[in-house]
């Protein structure tokens, strides 16, 4: 048996369809809500199916799993709850490693590219655990994460109780099918998408970075079949464990997402720019790029798919074709 949190959501249902296509028994935990998101498992339900409220008495009851995936988080980079985020994220999070610790279940989660905060530099999106103390995330959601991480490094290098196989990945900008319900932290290419469909210009926000002109903004935008295949890398690789970044280790421009998604439907490229909402100011990253050193030295070998390439594929074999969902 497979535990997956979260899998009812975003890239967590995008695992969930890749191990159903093997044929294994999964168990997803997980709130379906009223936002639809019972249709990222339509077409590969679980074998059951567990409240988060659920889930103590759930894990009371196991001997024990193959694998955890901790997909599960409030990932929202602007929350303020910071006793919700820390239950959440921090407190759930140590009580999985523990129980994987005790029933030596492989503990395979989520962390976030947000922990590296202001970073504006290549060379400073190094997963290196000795380069955590020195990270200083920009919001409570990207605190929440590398407090975690903290946790599991300092964890496994003192020696303590841990899962026989434990892995981070350090989630960078993933798109893809099955995010609907995200609200405001859906994908920049699908707003962009709804921008163009409702007939308006594709709108970036203005460059809050002195000396970074408009649009210059750069992420590391990684398809979300790509992340599925690092997580699947891992669960066929038990002997790797450690913090690993989860990006395509190239950094692409705002403005080249915004031409790809108007390329894709075949529109001129109409861009606008727009202040930035208050909200975010000060808490925006205006550039990342994942450091793939690590990565490939625990012998990753896989592809990444180029942005436009992504983008074309998600526009035109899901947005536009009635095909929303994996």
């Amino acid at each position: 048996m497979i535990i997956i949190t979260g899998g009812a959501g975003f890239i967590g249902s995008c695992l969930q369809a890749a191990l159903a296509a093997r044929g294994l028994d999964t168990v997803i935990v997980d709130w379906l809500g009223t936002e639809g998101k019972w249709r990222n498992i339509a077409a590969h339900p679980p074998t059951r199916l567990v409240t988060p409220d659920e889930l103590p008495a759930f894990l009371e009851s196991l001997p024990g799993a193959q694998a955890v995936f901790h997909m599960g988080a409030i990932s929202e980079t602007t929350a303020r709850d910071g006793d919700l985020v820390w239950r959440t994220n921090v407190a759930l999070s140590q009580d999985l490693w523990q129980w994987c610790a005790r029933t030596q279940t492989r503990f395979i989660y989520a962390s976030s590219a947000a922990t590296y905060g202001g970073a504006d530099r290549p060379e400073l999106f190094s997963d290196d655990p000795a380069r955590l103390d020195t990270l200083v995330p920009l919001n409570l959601y990207g605190w929440s994460k590398h407090v975690f991480d903290r946790y599991a490094v300092n964890t496994a290098q003192a020696g303590a109780p841990c899962p026989p196989q434990w892995a981070g990945l350090k989630f960078f900008n993933v798109f893809g099918p099955n995010e609907y319900h995200k609200g405001k932290m859906i994908s920049v290419v699908k707003v962009k998408y709804d921008e163009l469909r409702a007939g308006g210009p594709v709108r970036l926000f203005r460059s809050d970075k002195p000396g970074l002109s408009d649009g210059m903004q750069a992420r590391d935008f990684i398809w979300v079949g790509d992340v599925v295949n690092m997580l699947l890398w891992l669960f066929d690789t038990p002997s790797v464990s450690g913090l690993f970044n989860c990006g395509t280790g190239r950094a692409r421009r705002y403005l080249d997402v915004a031409y790809a998604v108007c390329d894709a439907l075949g529109v001129a490229r109409d861009v606008e720019f727009v202040d930035m909402p208050p909200s975010l100011r000060g808490q925006y990253q205006s550039y990342t790029q994942a450091d793939l050193t690590r990565l490939r030295a625990a012998g990753y070998k896989g592809e990444f798919t180029p942005l436009e390439e992504g983008v074309t594929r998600y526009v035109q074999e899901y947005l536009t074709n009635g095909r929303l969902y994996l």
